[in-house]
């Protein structure tokens, strides 16, 4: 007999309802396959259909994923509740760093708890150990490699994580119970030729997807990013599991139709897959799930009409350092002007980058670039054009990245880290806000003495926002979106 919670998960596969997907899967008992809600395969009976909160922990109860739904393309959840917080963003972290070889001590570090207390949260909110999830996320991202690219077996494997092929094959044939090459798109023993992949991530509709590219293209980096036809693309320098340094370009692009962003990659970053996912998933908010925002949003409406719009999303950053230092230039002048100080920024400092492609030449410096540099750091940006102060804080911004001593990544207590960045020269109310809101991922991020934002709310004073504000909790960084974009 189903308890009250499933018969609202039967419901929502039986209307193949979006507002659910990747909240819980389901295995039907009767072929041992597990889908997304919305799954077009025939409707199983009640009887046969078991709920998970998980594609782990559906295939810890000895489902395998489904080819049809392909449950690797659910968007994830988005993290507003406290109490579950360190666990999503430890899921979060494990699927960054599926590929990196680093072990659940490592990544419990990383998010200031013990490996011991990581364990016990995650199975108790999961019904799954961290390691289970992390093979799932492996064998799920080899699984997407398989369909959807041409590389080798092999190849896969790699990118997925695994340390040897033969690993993969095992593991793949004992959970899926076939093996790898039975998904391969071309024939045995044709080779490739392409230079690049195309991925497709999964979110719930609807997306704003214009909405999102204007943003990007207001603020976008001469010779890092840039937006054309519709499509987003930019330049990568990341770093390997084992410390080294790959480069190469990406373009992500919209299929509406699918409710999916296609991915493409430069095949020079197959070792950094996993981490290129996750910052796409962050850049883009594809976590977000657009129909609670909007059910506490919606009242925005009686202050304008349309001044909330469904499928708002938060424009996240691929490189966090990148987009604190943009915010720092950004303080006190104008959007473009600040994107002429970042290009002279790249220009100078970052690192060249062969892509073929007109518009995208360098990498934006890394914090280890910025402190490198000799004598004082103003003499090396103050002929960009950086007024000293900001120069400064540019500098302390690079030395608390290399000491890690403010969590911009993974931070369960947004809160204290802002007041970290506020104990910054150079950083106040405002800056803090907005990093929280574009890098943290804070959903509660609220600037509100930003000039968008209260030109969008005139002729109210402060006080009177920050009351208006309070309704607006846990998503007022939304509002702010949506305020923005209502000019």
């Amino acid at each position: 007999m189903f308890q009250a919670e499933e018969r609202i998960w039967y419901a929502a596969l039986k209307a193949k309802d979006a507002r659910f997907d990747g909240r819980f899967f389901v295995g039907v008992l009767s072929t041992k396959i597990y889908c997304r809600p919305v799954c077009r395969a025939k409707l199983p009976k009640a009887e046969n259909c078991t709920f998970h909160a998980t594609a782990a922990a559906a295939e810890k109860a000895g489902f395998r994923p489904c080819l049809l739904c392909r449950p690797e393309l659910a968007p994830g959840t988005a993290i507003v509740d406290a109490t579950a917080a360190l666990v999503l963003r430890a899921a979060r972290l494990l699927e960054e760093n599926c590929g990196s070889g680093q072990s659940i001590e490592e990544l419990a570090i990383q998010l200031g708890c013990t490996g011991r207390h990581l364990r016990r949260a995650f199975t108790a909110e999961f019904n799954v150990s961290p390691v289970q999830y992390l093979q799932t996320c492996r064998l799920l991202l080899g699984k997407q490699l398989l369909t959807e690219t041409d590389l080798s077996v092999l190849e896969v494997a790699m990118a997925a994580g695994f340390g040897s092929l033969r690993r993969f094959n095992d593991l793949f044939k004992k959970r899926y119970r076939l093996a790898p090459s039975a998904l391969r798109r071309q024939p045995p023993g044709e080779t490739r030729h392409n230079s690049t992949i195309t991925l497709a991530l999964g979110y719930r509709p609807p997306y704003q997807w214009q909405q999102m590219l204007d943003f990007l293209a207001l603020r976008a980096i001469p010779g890092v990013e840039i937006i054309r036809k519709g499509e987003y693309l930019r330049t990568v320098n990341l770093v390997t599991g084992e410390q080294r340094h790959v480069s190469g370009w990406i373009r992500v692009g919209h299929r509406p139709l699918g409710n999916v962003l296609t991915v493409t990659v430069d095949s020079a970053l197959l070792p950094v897959v996993p981490q290129l996912l996750a910052r796409i998933r962050h850049l883009f908010d594809l976590y977000c799930d657009p129909y609670a925002v909007y059910e506490v949003l919606a009242p925005m409406n009686s202050i304008r009409p349309d001044l909330c719009t469904p499928g708002t999303r938060l424009p996240g950053c691929f490189d966090t350092f990148e987009m604190v230092v943009r915010a720092v230039l950004g303080q006190q002048i104008t959007v473009k002007a600040a994107s002429t100080l970042a290009a002279r920024l790249v220009e100078a400092y970052g690192a060249p980058i062969r892509t073929e492609i007109d518009g995208l030449t360098h990498a934006f410096p890394s914090p280890e670039d910025i402190l490198a540099l000799d004598g004082p750091i103003d003499k090396h940006l103050g002929p960009l054009g950086i007024i000293k102060v900001r120069a400064r804080t540019i500098f302390e911004l690079a030395r608390a990245f290399v000491r890690e001593e403010i969590k911009f990544n993974f931070c369960t207590e947004p809160e204290i880290e802002t007041k970290k960045l506020m104990a910054i020269p150079g950083i106040g109310p405002w800056t803090a806000q907005y990093i929280a809101l574009r890098a943290m991922g804070w959903t509660d991020a609220f600037p509100h003495t930003d000039y968008g934002v209260k030109k969008a709310l005139a002729p109210r004073t402060a006080n009177e926002i920050l009351s208006l504000a309070e309704t607006w909790r846990p998503w007022r960084s939304y509002a702010t979106v949506n305020l923005w974009n209502s000019l």
